[in-house]
């Protein structure tokens, strides 16, 4: 999930031939690691989801460019939802849990975001109605929800949704971008993925059906998208220009569904 704090820019991209080079901004410390271990993981175990990593000189990552077009200026049809959960699911299990022990557990992660959005809540101004009882709800939600260990898969996370980081190259998807990258479970990175904005801001992308759960798995997904979409309802409560005007109303509306409110 891209910046709980903020939606700010945190690098920047240039094109060198077949080379993709990703600087990082002082703003963002160590992404350009998180990166650079997701890009070697996955070349080892995976070769072929991501892009190969080059060369990791202090903020700078250089990784090989992949052709595709991404999903998130595509219209995603049944074919991209299918290949975008298909790939995610390969990067969840790619890594062996022996090596997966061993990677920090990724930025804004279940325990993070609750921590967050409590604090968010408890420190809300009143603003519209619907926006204000989604906040009410979502606070007596999160303070009762006790998740355990229930429905808990080990998997390497992408750590952000965006349909923007899925290229279609006309037989597969492949994934980009690995800044929030590191440690997290199953049923947590489908719930990010179905949350994130552009899953529903262009049109509506349901994706969380595509993957394998098991019923804790599943239960434990859902409220996780309780929480995220919470989340991303103080994500948007600053209109960006990126997204149409509306678009804080319309995440207020989603989260009281979510809740079930």
């Amino acid at each position: 999930m891209r910046h709980m704090t903020d939606l700010r820019h945190t690098h920047e991209i240039t094109y060198d031939g077949d080379r993709v080079v990703k600087r990082y901004l002082d703003s963002k410390p160590g992404a350009a690691e998180r990166e650079w271990r997701a890009l070697t993981l996955l070349a080892e175990h995976a070769p072929g989801l991501a892009p190969e990593p080059i060369t990791l000189d202090g903020g700078v990552v250089t990784m090989s460019r992949l052709d595709g077009v991404p999903l998130r200026g595509l219209f995603a049809r049944a074919k991209h939802v299918g290949a975008m959960a298909e790939a995610l699911s390969q990067v969840h299990a790619a890594v062996p849990g022996h090596v997966l022990r061993t990677v920090p557990v990724r930025p804004w992660g279940r325990e993070a975001i609750v921590d967050w959005i409590t604090r968010r809540c408890t420190a809300w101004e009143p603003r519209e109605s619907l926006a204000d009882r989604a906040v009410k709800e979502g606070l007596r939600w999160v303070e009762s929800w006790s998740p355990g260990d229930a429905g808990v898969r080990p998997a390497f996370g992408t750590g952000d949704g965006n349909l923007a980081n899925f290229l279609w190259d006309g037989t597969r998807v492949r994934v980009v971008d690995f800044e929030d990258s590191g440690r997290s479970d199953v049923a947590f990175e489908v719930a990010e993925l179905a949350e994130h904005v552009s899953m529903w801001v262009d049109g509506d992308v349901e994706v969380a059906h595509r993957f394998e759960l098991s019923p804790q798995e599943d239960r434990r997904m859902r409220d996780c998208r309780k929480a995220l979409s919470l989340a991303w309802l103080f994500l948007l409560s600053h209109e960006h220009p990126r997204n149409p005007p509306g678009t804080f109303l319309r995440q207020a509306e989603r989260a009281l569904a979510t809740l079930g409110a």
